[in-house]
């Protein structure tokens, strides 16, 4: 009888031992299938490169602008099949009327005459064919000066470049505005009473106004904005809130935080209440920016 209790005992002490075993075992195949989710999901844009499974939209980035050259970088892609077929790296700047790609075409951005074997818009491209070819931002490396030898004739720094394409694929598609992508130009018939001929350009990037630029050109050919910035233009003499190219800014950041150029209303001045510290006429700038956009649709 006490041998068979003893039987009985270690029978039982050794189905705990192995049911002991048993759950540790699921505990652990448990956190290593949690560990292997939690890595595979750490880099969304290369996850999707590698399984070429993108969402299908137009996705866009903007960076913040250069304290040294005052460009901001901006970026545009467009994924269809679940694959990048579109890229577009440009750029926009206070310091000039147009996006960066139209300002290096125009000859303006002088890489070439600073020794570089091609100019800004052409490195560019060659960034934008080889994203879409290797289809994710991380196959372009990066030396500790922001440059990449991973894309043949690209000297330029290309940080902001992965940077946006990266954070515009993990951030996902985009709300497409109504307008073609671009950089339209209009501008006034016939010099004005003041001397100066009114002109509006408009960069527009994944459907939207990203830049507005209000200025003017005298008869000699002569920027207003650099005028005013000058102290040529000084309309505070004459009771201005803020000097002419001050108050310009203000009007073109309304319109690109508004997107409707023809949502405003003007007095018999061409002034309008609707734009906090602008006292000047507007009203020109903004007739033109409608014919500059009906261009983009």
């Amino acid at each position: 009888m006490k041998k068979a209790s003893i039987i009985l005992l270690s029978s039982v002490l050794l189905l705990g031992l192995l049911a002991g075993c048993g759950s540790s075992n699921k505990n652990e195949g448990g956190n290593a299938a949690g560990n292997t989710t939690t890595n595979n999901s750490s880099n969304n844009a290369s996850t999707n490169a590698e399984a070429g499974t993108y969402k299908d939209g137009v996705y866009f980035a903007k960076g913040e602008v250069d304290a040294n050259s005052g460009w901001q970088s901006i970026m545009t892609l467009t994924v269809s099949g679940g694959k990048i077929t579109d890229v577009e790296w440009n750029g926009i700047s206070e310091k000039a009327p147009v996006d960066k790609i139209t300002y290096s075409k125009d000859g303006k951005y002088g890489m070439k005459a600073g020794g570089a074997s091609s100019e800004w818009h052409e490195q560019a491209e060659a960034l934008d064919k080889f994203l879409i070819e290797k289809q994710d931002p991380a196959a372009i490396t990066l030396t500790d000066e922001g440059k990449t030898d991973a894309v043949s004739g690209v000297s330029i720094h290309v940080g902001d470049f992965v940077n946006l394409a990266k954070a515009a694929l993990d951030a996902g598609p985009v709300e497409v505005g109504p307008y073609k992508d671009g950089t339209y130009h209009a501008e006034g018939d016939a010099f004005g009473k003041t001397g100066w001929k009114d002109t509006v350009d408009i960069v527009v990037a994944a459907g939207k106004i990203v830049k507005a630029d209000f200025g003017g050109v005298n008869e000699a050919g002569e920027s207003k904005k650099q005028a005013s910035m000058d102290g040529k233009y000084d309309i505070k003499a004459a009771g201005g809130q803020a000097d002419w190219h001050e108050e310009a800014a203000k009007a073109e950041q309304y319109l690109v935080e508004n997107q409707d150029s023809a949502a405003l209303k003007f007095n018999e001045e061409g002034k309008t209440d609707a734009i906090s510290g602008v006292s000047i006429s507007v009203q020109s700038y903004y007739d033109l920016a409608n014919k500059a956009l009906e261009q983009a649709k």
